[in-house]
């Protein structure tokens, strides 16, 4: 049996070990999932309510517990550890409290006596999770999904199987019945296997556009439904008209946090020429002061990269567009997998750090003469994540906000996630829906009940 070695990617001490579970546990595991949903379908809301709320409860109450070992396993600077933990909370209250609502009957007139729509769980879902927010990223998933009746089943990044395991203990201490959330310890190569079990009834992904293509694939050769969150290039659209220094702010926030390892932050920065050079010099101000140092002190706000492949890949990236021509301001040194935060301008399409996702703390500047020509360097992605529109003319960039081709437009906002809103994108960046009412439908049966006397 393999055994998965987790590390500090700050220290590089080993921080726990695990053996990966057998095809017959994991096999065994995903049986009572089964058996358990036939039950948890049945409970009504007001009992799963009652769980949930349980679960933001165990949540706070222990913050501190589960945000030292997502700091531990995966660099997150602790405050924003301890921020993660508490969003988990909120997403765990808003179902709690939403989801009778958004799975109401929807009563539709025809030529029936009477006729609607009846939102009815699938089952056993599998949810392919990352390790960038290792909480959030499954309990986005997780609070909808038991809420509506279905069973989670989490294969998580190999990297935060530490994580993996409170997620599953959280439920536990919550309440919740045996097996309405479970862990399996895995690897990339055995999540085959797991879609092509009968009883897993879809599937999930957040993570690359490779993984997600795979996972696609897999789900749909067995004829089983599958929500993709990939990547993102996200573009900040900054027009001579913004408020420079509330705008500097947003857009350091927007690349730099969870050290830059984020699908939606910020990472193409286009700047109207007109204001490029003095905005500059007030973004640089800002990055300077940025605290990088050990993700355990309260004051860090860069920590290290999850691991040092990753920071060696960012560095290939950096190093690669300051080759083609880009000019680097600030930053661009790499040790073990802590990669300086980073500024680069004169950025062209053609340059590594625009065309592709880059996945750490480094920002590419690129300027613009025109809304024409903004909106078109914003649409030179092959991903469609979301935009943030920085304007003092909300009206005009409402307006513009449609010849935008993403999930999301933002307008003087970073683009971020809200257990309120649908979160999701186009083109590269995936399929499907979380959050709101749209991401609690997507793992659900929508019976049509037609009834004449």
């Amino acid at each position: 049996m393999s055994t998965t070695v987790s590390r500090n990617p700050y220290t590089g001490d080993e921080i726990n070990s695990y053996k990966n579970y057998s095809k017959q546990k994991v096999a065994e595991i995903i049986d009572k999932a089964d058996k358990q949903f036939y039950n948890w379908r049945e409970t009504s809301f007001a009992e799963r309510k009652k769980l949930m709320l349980a679960a933001a409860s165990e949540l706070i109450k222990n913050k501190e517990e589960y945000a030292n070992t997502m700091t531990l396993e995966m660099g997150k600077p602790i405050t924003q550890a301890i921020a993660e933990i508490e969003k988990c909370a909120w997403v765990c209250e808003y179902y709690a409290q939403n989801a009778e609502k958004h799975l109401e009957n929807e009563v539709i007139k025809s030529d029936a006596y009477k006729s609607y729509v009846s939102f009815e769980p699938l089952g056993a879902v599998l949810a392919v999770m990352p390790w960038n927010y290792p909480y959030w990223q499954v309990f986005r998933f997780a609070a909808p999904a038991l809420m509506a009746g279905n069973i989670g089943v989490l294969k998580h990044a190999s990297n935060v199987f530490g994580c993996a395991l409170n997620i599953e203990k959280i439920f536990k201490r919550a309440g919740f019945p045996d097996y309405c959330f479970s862990t399996l310890l895995i690897g990339g190569k055995d999540v085959e296997a797991v879609i092509e079990n009968k009883k897993i009834k879809a599937v999930t992904l957040t993570g690359s556009g490779p993984a997600g293509a795979s996972v696609a694939s897999i789900a749909g050769k067995n004829i089983k439904k599958s929500v993709l969150e990939l990547g993102g290039s996200n573009a900040l659209v900054v027009f001579k008209d913004c408020d420079i220094e509330k705008t500097v702010d947003t857009c350091v926030q927007a690349r730099f946090q969870n050290t830059g390892q984020s699908c939606i932050a910020g990472k193409r920065l286009l700047i109207d020429a007109s204001i490029s050079e003095e905005f500059t010099e007030k973004l640089l101000v800002k990055v300077r002061e940025l605290k990088a140092g050990n993700p355990m002190d309260e004051d860090t706000f860069i920590g290290t990269m999850a691991r040092e492949d990753l920071a060696e890949d960012l560095e290939k990236q950096v190093n690669e567009s300051i080759k083609a021509g880009a000019k680097l301001l600030i930053g661009g040194k790499r040790q073990g997998a802590f990669f300086e935060p980073t500024v680069l301008t004169n950025v062209t399409k053609s340059m590594a750090v625009f065309k592709e996702e880059t996945f750490g703390p480094a920002l590419a500047i690129t300027t613009f003469k025109t809304e024409e020509e903004a909106v078109e360097l914003s649409n030179n992605s092959k991903f469609g994540l979301g935009v943030s529109l920085f304007t003092k003319d909300v009206k005009r960039a409402e307006t513009l906000a449609f010849q935008f081709e993403e999930g999301a437009v933002f307008i003087n906002e970073l683009v971020k996630s809200d257990p309120r809103l649908p979160f999701g994108g186009i083109k590269e960046s995936g399929y499907g829906r979380e959050l709101s009412k749209y991401g609690i439908r997507e793992f659900i049966n929508k019976k049509t009940i037609y009834i004449n006397k």
